[in-house]
């Protein structure tokens, strides 16, 4: 899609912004600010008990994610609720510590206590509360927080740094929402399409799962200790300092792994590491309990995990890799990861692999085994090629709406098309 571009632009006195349209403000978000709080700071009043206490990690970009039953006030509870009326519906909140920068328009109807991980920015009446989630979801907004995060062992900004920030928008109201309402329709085009992706991925998940339910619960196959069914893989990686080396790590629930920055040798730390070879199957010494366990695919030949990932093969003739791979991804091999891993406290509970090697599984004919690698191989392909897409997709939006609300593309004129309506978008004004 291609939009036309505003009639006449003005240097934006922003070097890295460039021009924005010659009608345009550029200002620090203090401008357009009225008031900004946080869990922490202002005049706090007790909260009841069992009231909902919510963080960063509730507030997802454009909605929250509430459970009413985690985190609630005790009745020896000192956190407090900012009082005087915030939050409130149409404030803007905007995560400031841990991952910084998600953002939605808060719209609950009852008080809940936060704590100072996230801020509310409550704007003039004659600013959109929705154009300004927009404009916090932009480049040009992260990269300001970003460079304004502290540097420690947990990335955050103060409120300070927030209205801090340079903004750029239209004087007029009805611009505002017209952006507003224009990003709401097409992002909401292109996360339809980010939803179908994911949900072709999670169909073939179900699919390869489902055949090897079937073949766990057919009980005229014989049981077999794991550790008779595979070779625990040692590649030791010698290592030299004209080299780099790239680490893998692992997603958790069944979601792959990813590859982190190449390193040298007086970066790589005191672990001993072990090179990776298309095929094997790694699992997290720390967070197996957790299903991160993956198959590593040709992307990964020659790249390196620590001693804390073990990594494993199918014995010849006994159990393909792949079969061993769907099991751990099912529920009954999500209790086995479970049971064998023990002893820590928290998240970081390290996976007994003496204890795992000894739990029994059965395996299927050869031809079922077969017929699992073949999903498991294909559904690796179809991964691939849906999450280039998801990427893309996450590209296209996220450089609609830094276009949209830095004027680089002018939708004064725009209407949804005659086949689709519009999200109504609730305007809010701050009194």
């Amino acid at each position: 899609m291609s939009f036309p571009t505003y009639p006449a632009y003005k240097d934006s006195g922003v070097e890295w912004l460039g021009d924005v349209p010659e009608h345009w403000y550029s200002a620090r978000f203090s401008r357009v600010v009225m008031a900004i709080k946080d869990g922490t700071h202002g005049t706090f009043e007790r909260v009841d008990e069992g009231v909902p206490l919510l963080s960063a990690k509730n507030v997802q970009n454009g909605f929250l994610d509430i459970n009413e039953g985690e985190s609630l006030i005790s009745e020896d509870d000192s956190r407090s609720i900012v009082s005087n009326g915030f939050p409130s519906a149409g404030d803007l909140l905007l995560t400031i510590v841990g991952t910084i920068g998600r953002s939605c328009v808060y719209t609950a109807d009852k008080p809940y206590a936060f704590q100072r991980s996230v801020c509310f920015l409550r704007f003039y009446k004659r600013y959109s509360s929705y154009f300004f989630y927009y404009f916090s979801q932009s480049k040009f907004f992260q990269e300001q927080l970003a460079g304004r995060s502290k540097s420690s062992a947990q990335a955050g900004v103060y409120m300070g740094d927030v209205v801090a920030t340079s903004v750029v928008f239209p004087p007029d109201f009805s611009e505002q929402t017209q952006i507003a309402r224009f990003l709401d329709h097409e992002t909401a085009r292109i996360d339809a399409l980010i939803e179908e992706q994911q949900r072709l991925i999670e169909l073939l998940k179900e699919k390869r799962r489902g055949i090897v339910l079937s073949a766990l619960s057919d009980t005229s196959l014989p049981l077999v200790r794991i550790g008779h069914a595979v070779d625990v893989i040692s590649r030791p990686v010698k290592q030299r300092e004209d080299e780099s080396y790239t680490p893998i790590g692992l997603f958790n629930r069944d979601r792959g792994l990813f590859h982190k920055e190449p390193r040298e040798m007086q970066d790589m730390g005191d672990s001993d590491f072990f090179w990776i070879k298309s095929g094997d199957l790694i699992i997290s010494g720390q967070f197996a309990w957790e299903g991160a366990v993956a198959m590593a695919g040709e992307s990964e030949e020659g790249l390196v995990v620590s001693h804390r990932y073990p990594v494993l093969r199918g014995k010849h003739g006994v159990a393909n890799t792949e079969y061993l791979y769907a099991i751990l991804t099912t529920k009954h091999g999500d209790f086995l990861l479970n049971e064998s891993s023990r002893g820590a406290a928290g998240r970081n509970r390290p996976l007994n692999l003496a204890a795992l090697l000894k739990e029994k599984i059965r395996i299927p004919s050869k031809e079922i085994q077969e017929q699992v690698s073949n999903l498991v191989q294909n559904e690796a392909k179809v991964l691939t090629e849906c999450r280039q897409q998801i990427s893309l997709l996450q590209e296209r939006r996220s450089a609609l709406i830094s276009a949209a609300v830095t004027g680089k593309i002018d939708v004064r004129g725009w209407q949804p098309p005659a086949s689709t309506q519009a999200p109504k978008l609730e305007v809010v004004e701050a009194n």
